[in-house]
């Protein structure tokens, strides 16, 4: 294997950058760990966009969170789109690059979501050689981040963690843990969230995700956790994170926020709670503040 960038974000809080809250953060400057873009949205070749996220880039870490390589889809990577996200990895040099344990394309073309695999011998074989490919293309170590799930595969026979554990031991990326996802997929499959924390490899992780759930009750009238990125983050959500940071140190933490996206203040607010948790996790009183 071809040595791999692998950067690092500050173990600061981030946000996801949205294009509501340009203006904000180039007059106001404000203290933020890090912004992550997602990939999908940057590639184009020029206009906007663009010249924000540059005049961002310049001030600021960037992360790079990509939802369509469909990584663990049943057929080939797609060249073109790996040739994309190698040319706006070249142009911005993010410190984190990252993509989802799922699938969302078929034969009929590109779907809209990111969907669940069964985690067998065979997918296992399959995700490590595409995360294997897609850091080889991209010469950037990738981040895999777990998945939220609603249904469970009957013919799966390999525990979550240990999957993901295996990809990252046979492919060399690192994980991203995205805490939401975890409280998420725990109470709807009735599994208790600190025990898979307490489990998982946490020495791979380099980047975390925070979130706001939506709840409803499912056909037998029990609780059902939507993923869905459009509120503050839950408070059982930020207490299993205070768990983990516990567990593992400080770690770079992405607070994901979007649909339904707030006001720039608001948002801000989310990232100085978790600043507070990771600056105590570090011993400090106050976070490491970057210069303007």
């Amino acid at each position: 294997m071809k040595a791999l960038h692998n950067p690092h974000l500050p173990w600061r809080a981030g946000l996801g950058l949205k294009p509501e809250h340009y203006a904000d953060i180039l007059s106001a400057r404000p203290d933020v760990g890090f912004f992550e873009v997602h990939a999908e949205n940057y590639m184009g070749d020029g206009g906007a966009p663009h010249r924000a996220l540059a005049a961002i880039a310049e001030r600021y870490p960037i992360s790079l969170h990509g939802i369509g390589l469909s990584i663990g889809a049943a057929r080939p990577l797609d060249r073109q789109h790996l040739a994309r996200l190698r040319a706006l990895i070249d142009r911005y040099r993010p410190h984190s690059f990252s993509e989802h344990l799922a699938w969302s394309t078929h034969d009929a073309g590109f779907l809209n979501d990111v969907l669940p695999l069964p985690y067998t011998a065979e997918t296992l074989e399959r995700v490590s050689a595409h995360v294997d490919e897609a850091q080889q293309a991209t010469g950037c170590q990738l981040l895999l981040e777990n998945p939220s799930s609603y249904v469970l595969f009957d013919d799966s026979t390999i525990d979550e963690i240990d999957f993901l554990d295996a990809i990252a031991e046979r492919s060399g990326c690192g994980l991203l843990l995205d805490v939401n996802n975890v409280m998420v997929s725990a109470v709807n499959h009735g599994l208790d969230p600190y025990a898979y924390m307490d489990r998982f490899p946490v020495e791979r992780v380099g980047e975390i995700h925070l979130a706001g759930y939506d709840e409803t009750v499912d056909g037998a009238g029990e609780r059902l956790l939507i993923d869905a990125h459009g509120s503050k983050v839950r408070d059982d959500v930020f207490a299993l994170y205070r768990h983990t940071i516990a567990r593992c140190g400080p770690v770079a933490t992405l607070i994901e926020w979007d649909n339904d996206v707030p006001t720039f203040p608001l948002l801000l607010a989310e990232a100085r709670r978790a600043d507070s948790v990771l600056a105590t996790a570090a011993g400090r009183r106050e976070p490491m503040r970057r210069r303007a």
